[in-house]
């Protein structure tokens, strides 16, 4: 069983970010406290493109990934970030294979 690493771009409406932030609020939280298999869950705020967050997640599993993806928190994280988004995330699934911290 490999890790599983997540890298989604998501993109706000013009001048919407900071409210898109503010709106995956809840969802960070329900990871920190309810999903032991995520461990990482990084939001980032793009360095050069004032529209654009990164999400970086790191599962133990597809199976952990599987649950997150499909869990109540993510389908209401969802609904919320409908009003403020620019397109639907962008996601690219990498398995970690070598490196400090593996």
């Amino acid at each position: 069983m490999s890790k599983v690493v997540v890298i989604a771009k998501i993109t706000a409406l013009e001048g919407k970010r900071d409210e898109l932030v503010a709106a995956m609020g809840p969802m960070i939280d329900h990871v920190e406290a309810n999903e032991p298999d995520t461990l990482t869950y990084i939001l980032n705020v793009d360095a050069a493109d004032e529209n654009v967050l990164w999400m970086y997640e790191e599962y133990t599993s597809d199976e952990a990934l599987a649950a997150h993806s499909s869990s109540e928190a993510m389908k209401e994280m969802g609904m919320a970030l409908r009003p403020l988004a620019g397109a639907r995330p962008e996601i690219t699934l990498l398995n970690p294979v070598r490196g400090k911290g593996l």
